[in-house]
């Protein structure tokens, strides 16, 4: 795994794998090891603020692209136009006041401190749900499903919809701890967040993500510990070994594939071959990428932006599935928080461990698994593949609009697949 001619099969498993900071307050004491769950407050001094505006005003450009699309990654009009925007008219404490507007907390689990938003519904027998986000998301990608989701009735569902719902910081991202050694992969974090939610009084409970989120998910549905209900995923790990070797090799698509699953094959290459660099940086050099973003707001926004406009269903333009506004409550986030680089360690630590999500680990998860395909995901996964991958699928959908970032761009559409997958399983 450590020599150059293994380089590209890294990079394919890595895609395929898929605070304490100055200016920061909150209620609780960030080196406590005990099992409390203490209030938390977001809270950045004006000193961060400036600091953020200064390196933005003190940029200095790259020459502009010679082409007249993105081929060679996000275009110099665009990132000038956020950016400008970003130091004159955003306001971060617009963003404060979201988080702060729901109960958060902070609780010890293995030696780091993990921030949560929890949300309990006003109806009786509310399921509990964990929602874990992904790269380069944050909890922010969830706020906007959390009232359709705790509250049905407003938003066309019922009562017996509702879910309590929990949203963690994955460690190294957000206000959770950053790990100072190796070994928080999505395996140990699956673990931990089964802690989480027993120490919030749940007993029964389902798991969610996408991105990052559904390998969380998928690891916990391995370890299937008692009382997961079950299982979500809106970017599932589907692909057959097989394919999975014929990408990797960097040959053409098998002449028996379904016109989906060719499609999709078609997806997977073309990320692979044009759209991968960014795994690639961050399954093998985090640390030597972190310098960059960690020290220029502007090559941060600019390394998100790319995924922005790519995954989100927009044709290319992020701006017609999110606001400025909500891409750069995400950007500053990462960047007052100084997570650049910590969470691109996440690549990193799960390749090294040899973490593999294509059907061999699918096959060991021993919970009800439910899956929702959206238009502008990475890929769309078939449903040929995702039964065979999952055998104990018990929803599958296709949807006619959203992408990668599934609840932020569509969170009422998110959370009716959420009602609709997890209604079986309810007590």
């Amino acid at each position: 795994m450590k020599t150059a001619g293994n380089h590209k099969t890294r990079l394919v498993t890595g895609i395929l794998a898929l605070m304490a900071v100055s200016g920061f307050a909150q209620n609780s004491n960030q080196n406590t090891k005990s099992d409390d769950i203490k209030p938390f407050h977001v809270s950045v001094s004006n000193e961060a603020l400036k600091d953020l505006k200064h390196r933005i005003t003190m940029t200095r450009w790259p020459s502009k692209e010679t082409v007249t699309d993105q081929s060679q990654g996000v275009k110099l009009d665009q990132i000038q136009g956020l950016v400008k925007y970003w130091a004159t008219n955003y306001d971060w404490h617009k963003a404060e006041a979201k988080l702060n507007s729901f109960p958060q907390f902070t609780t010890n689990i293995d030696g780091l401190n993990i921030h949560f938003i929890h949300v309990r519904s006003k109806h009786k027998n509310a399921m509990p749900l964990i929602i874990t986000h992904g790269w380069p998301g944050s909890v922010f990608e969830m706020i906007k499903a959390i009232d359709p989701l705790t509250n049905p009735t407003k938003y066309g569902g019922k009562a017996e919809d509702a879910f309590d719902v929990v949203i963690p910081s994955m460690p190294g991202y957000g206000f959770s701890e950053k790990p100072v050694q190796t070994g928080w992969g999505v395996e140990k974090m699956g673990k931990a967040w089964d802690v989480l939610m027993k120490r919030l009084g749940y007993h029964h409970y389902v798991s969610q993500g996408g991105d990052w989120g559904a390998v969380v998910a998928d690891a916990m549905g391995r370890q299937a510990p008692e009382g997961l209900l079950g299982i979500h995923v809106n970017m599932p790990a589907t692909v057959p070994s097989k394919v999975a070797d014929i990408l990797k090799s960097g040959g053409t698509a098998p002449e028996n594939l379904s016109a989906k699953e060719k499609a999709a094959f078609n997806s997977l290459n073309k990320l692979y071959t044009k759209g991968g660099g960014y795994a690639g940086m961050m399954v093998t050099r985090p640390q030597t990428l972190g310098y960059g973003l960690t020290d220029s707001p502007v090559a941060l926004a600019a390394f998100f932006l790319d995924k922005f406009n790519e995954w989100t269903d927009s044709g290319g333009n992020a701006e017609k599935s999110l606001t400025k506004d909500e891409m750069l409550d995400d950007i500053t986030l990462y960047w007052l928080t100084n997570t650049g680089n910590s969470s691109a360690q996440l690549y990193w630590e799960n390749n090294n461990n040899n973490f593999n999500v294509v059907e061999q680990r699918t096959q060991e998860i021993r919970v009800p698994v439910a899956i929702t395909v959206f238009p502008g995901e990475i890929y769309q996964a078939p449903k040929s593949w995702a039964e065979k991958a999952y055998p104990t699928l018990n929803y599958f959908n296709e949807v006619q609009k959203g992408g990668h970032f599934a609840s932020w761009e569509e969170p009422q559409l998110f959370a009716e697949e959420l009602r609709a997958a997890f209604r079986p399983l309810r007590k």
